[in-house]
């Protein structure tokens, strides 16, 4: 049976009221502003023109304009009857595709990289939130399986957030690992995402590349997606030259970590997980953004999202 502190908190797992906290951080973040294909009203520009919030441009009356948007200055100038048009502004939903498999419960820095998915989930959320945008989850973990459509308002908001903060208990790490847990919420994705969503995949990776290219080739198409790589850096460099036992739980295993081949050989498998994650996202125009334990949510997400970072 695992032993739970108070002091855990924000290390081991993330409390509803640690991820309710981050919505004050939440407000320096910048999302991506792409095309916005959604049909319904909200706070981005959309290629959709039409009565809105946003003036577009001026063009000569045609047949059938309203009278109401004449735009009379450029009348007046040219002798012309022109009309305004506006471009209307849409709301695009946000989906948040997060990955807490047995994997995720490891880290050797300041939390476990379940915590810190946890908590980009909820920075993100919240931004979606304060920006008035329609919010849904697809959270996964070898035995269990939460969905939930987009929708508005704090209080849909809030449940999202209570439901991050129980993936990350321990007491619901999956004793056996599944490896079609991350295959199977990718299948759901693509089934429950809707044109024009700007979809949020926060995750460690190791799981198939065929599987998510696929998926991401798929999304991709009506979509805008960001891969959010959550990694330690034990995950990139083993530890000072010694003698480590390790165990997953069930088995165990010693590694010398004084030999320098072994040292060169783990660090390149990380290079090249994260050069094949990159390559992936400029094949599908996806973001690729990097998260480590070693540094604050916030950080990583404002380094990743910001402008100059890797995108489409």
């Amino acid at each position: 049976m695992t032993i739970i502190r108070d002091s855990d908190d924000g290390v081991v797992f993330a409390s509803s009221a640690l991820l309710i906290a981050a919505q004050r951080e939440a407000r320096v973040l910048k999302q991506p502003q792409g095309p916005v294909l959604s049909r319904m009203a909200g706070s981005f520009r959309s290629p959709f023109k039409g009565r809105g919030m946003e003036f577009d441009e001026s063009r000569p009356y045609q047949p059938g304009d309203d009278i109401r948007n004449m735009d009379w200055r450029v009348t007046a100038r040219t002798s012309k009857p022109h009309s305004k048009v506006f471009r209307e502004e849409r709301e695009r939903p946000v989906l948040l595709w997060g990955d807490f498999r047995s994997s995720m419960f490891f880290g050797s820095a300041n939390c476990f990289k379940s915590v810190l998915a946890a908590r980009v989930s909820a920075l993100l959320a919240w931004k979606a939130s304060q920006q008035g945008d329609r919010l849904g989850v697809l959270l996964f973990s070898e035995n269990r399986h939460l969905e939930q459509r987009p929708k508005g308002g704090k209080p849909a908001t809030l449940h999202i957030i209570k439901q991050l903060a129980q993936f990350t208990q321990p007491a619901n790490q999956a004793t056996s690992s599944d490896d079609h847990s991350a295959e199977h919420a990718l299948g759901r994705l693509v089934k429950v995402a809707r044109p024009g969503s700007l979809i949020y995949l926060v995750s460690d990776f190791r799981f198939s590349y065929t599987a998510l290219e696929l998926s991401l080739n798929r999304i991709g198409r009506h979509n805008e997606a960001v891969l959010v790589h959550v990694s330690d850096p034990l995950e990139r460099d083993l530890p000072a030259a010694g003698i480590y036992r390790v165990t997953d739980g069930q088995r165990e295993s010693e590694i010398n970590s004084a030999d320098q081949r072994l040292r060169q050989g783990y660090l390149a498998r990380f290079d090249r997980h994260q050069q094949r994650l990159r390559e992936l996202c400029r094949k599908s125009r996806a973001r690729y953004v990097t998260v480590s334990t070693q540094f604050s949510a916030l950080d990583g997400l404002i380094k990743g999202l910001g402008p100059g970072s890797s995108g489409p």
